[in-house]
């Protein structure tokens, strides 16, 4: 394989310094999942902590090297999960987080982001204004800038996922992420072809946030002027070049999903797996209800990703309809 950005000691030495209470998350088999599916279902679950996303694995990494270095501020822009994880980290070791977000966001995220002690910033426009005002106060103030999947670790905070889907699973065929900005693909992709290289890594992306798709169907970055989804996690417009390299290195595909079959996927979670998830978490389950025929047979690894949930609106999609039981 080509070398990424990634570095796989840096990988193993970032478990070190995040907080075991983000390591080792739950790794199961789901049979109840399987009838439905077609195929066999195993699930990494990333809700199971204080901010129910995976991200906090790599903002404990950029404030553990800030605190070492004793930066107190730092920034980052945020569709609301990237921005309670910094909070979360930075509140641990004593750092000034302010984290920039549309008004638009989820209001639940955004209220935690408060809870959590960071200043919030609200900016008219989507996560693309968000960034750029983000970067403003970084470049006025001469503090920090965290760019999600831009910032190394950020990539191997999650790649430590990987370690462990590797480490614990006795052999799989396929590997499901969620894709947005490329943290969480690009770090479990770069694991995953360094020490599993026969097992498939497939990103998921909603068809209303296609700009990371596009761009690694084409090899070049595609932007988009706008998205349309209910998985407000991963609904980027611009693509990082560098990312983009990274991930043309360790994604075998990359696919595009519909809304319907987003939510359908959060209903089969809940019904069968007793899991209450966003809208980004079910990208995986999506994937193979699109395509029972390309997984039938297999054994297949979703990543649940993250559980920050309007409550309202979670249950205007799960409670539209019943899920169908074989």
């Amino acid at each position: 394989m080509q070398e990424t950005r990634l570095d796989t000691a840096r990988i193993r030495a970032a478990r070190r310094v995040i907080d075991p209470i983000f390591l080792d998350t739950p790794l199961y088999r789901c049979e109840a999942l399987e009838p439905a599916l077609g195929c066999t279902v195993s699930i990494k679950l990333e809700t199971a902590n204080p901010v129910r996303i995976f991200k906090a694995r790599g903002t404990e990494v950029v404030a553990s090297l800030l605190a070492d270095h004793g930066s107190r501020a730092v920034v980052c822009a945020s569709a609301g999960n990237l921005g309670q994880a910094l909070a979360w980290s930075g509140r641990g070791r004593g750092l000034d987080v302010t984290v920039v977000a549309s008004r638009f966001a989820t209001v639940a995220k955004l209220d935690r982001i408060r809870a959590l002690g960071a200043r919030l910033e609200l900016v008219d426009g989507d996560h693309e204004m968000a960034r750029e005002r983000a970067a403003a106060i970084a470049r006025r103030d001469g503090i920090r800038l965290v760019e999600d999947s831009l910032d190394l670790e950020t990539c191997e905070g999650a790649a430590t996922i990987g370690l462990e889907l590797v480490d614990a699973a006795p052999s799989f065929d396929a590997v499901l992420i969620a894709l947005g900005g490329g943290a969480l693909a690009t770090g479990v992709g770069h694991v995953v072809k360094a020490m599993a290289p026969e097992a498939e890594v497939i990103c998921v992306q909603p068809l209303g946030a296609p700009a990371m798709t596009h761009s690694w169907r084409r090899r070049r970055v595609v932007t988009t002027d706008s998205t349309d989804t209910i998985a407000d996690g991963v609904a980027g417009r611009c693509p990082i070049p560098a990312v983009l390299d990274d991930l043309l290195l360790v994604a075998d595909d990359a696919v595009l999903v519909q809304e319907a079959s987003i939510i359908a996927g959060m209903r089969m979670l809940l019904d069968h797996a007793g899991l209450v998830v966003e809208p980004s978490a079910a990208l995986g389950i999506a994937a193979i209800l699109e395509d029972r025929d390309r997984f039938a047979g297999r054994h297949v690894v979703t990543i649940v990703c993250g559980s920050n949930v309007d409550v309202d609106a979670y249950r205007r999609w799960v409670g539209a309809a019943p899920v169908h039981r074989p």
